[in-house]
């Protein structure tokens, strides 16, 4: 049944990819396609605005026109669904993140005789896979480890990450634009809850809407009601460490007793 009521509208124009709203919507009324926030379905929104402070250009606001009715039930089942697939349209991003932008950087040159075995820095990754979906709660590595919440992208931007940042760590790999990031916070929190790590730390890439790995974060710490030291690192795309602190959760840890 349709009614003319208060529900999400969304500037695609205005629209960088971030997905910041995306994580503020409890519903899992919105979602990223082609690099742009879009509505799921009128049903899964209940015309507040939670999403709406959360985005850091504006692209979203509340409207009044004709929309099927929220439903509680539908939200329901839409969020116990685990696993929604990454959509197909995201192999190309026609959007003005910074991280679809096309630049030519300068790696700086390679010392004499890199390249030998002798000169080879060993590998320090302690465990595999490191793909957040891919790692069991359950993994012996994961208990009371010092873990590392990476954006795939700062392996690559980063040429000492292995020494800078690995070293005694475990990892777990993702992105927060491409991926789907519920399904990240659900898998963080089964982590957090089952192997119940000494420390997080999230690592991501300047970029705006790299900073969606540190709400799902958040997120899931929250969800598994833990409280363990939380910070964040940022990487710029020459590899440089620009930005590190220390982050204190936005609601008190539950614990079970």
């Amino acid at each position: 049944m349709t009614r003319t009521r208060k529900i999400v509208e969304i500037d695609e124009e205005l629209c960088n990819g971030c997905g910041q709203c995306i994580l503020a919507c409890a519903e899992g009324a919105l979602k990223l396609v082609d690099g742009k926030a879009r509505l799921v379905g009128d049903i899964l929104c209940d015309g507040l605005g939670a999403c709406i402070g959360d985005c850091p250009t504006g692209a979203l606001k509340i409207v009044e026109r004709e929309a099927d009715e929220f439903d509680e039930e539908a939200v329901k089942r839409h969020r116990s669904v685990s696993g929604h697939a990454v959509n197909p349209g995201l192999t190309t991003l026609p959007c003005g993140c910074p991280s679809t932008m096309s630049m030519t950087l300068n790696p700086a040159p390679g010392k004499p005789g890199c390249g030998t075995c002798a000169d080879k820095s060993p590998s320090l990754l302690g465990h595999w896979p490191v793909k957040l979906q891919l790692l069991s709660p359950h993994a012996p590595y994961l208990k009371g480890s010092d873990m590392l919440l990476l954006a795939d992208c700062c392996a690559v931007a980063s040429p000492d990450l292995h020494e800078r940042l690995l070293s005694g760590r475990t990892v777990a790999i993702a992105c927060p634009k491409l991926d789907d990031v519920g399904r990240h916070v659900s898998r963080l929190s089964e982590i957090l809850s089952e192997a119940t790590p000494r420390a997080l730390t999230v690592v991501h890439m300047e970029v705006p809407c790299c900073t969606g790995l540190v709400h799902a974060a958040i997120e899931a710490m929250e969800l598994a009601h833990v409280d363990i030291p939380l910070r964040h690192i940022v990487i710029d795309r020459g590899g440089e460490v620009i930005a590190q602190e220390q982050i204190p959760l936005a609601k008190p840890a539950r614990v079970h007793v």
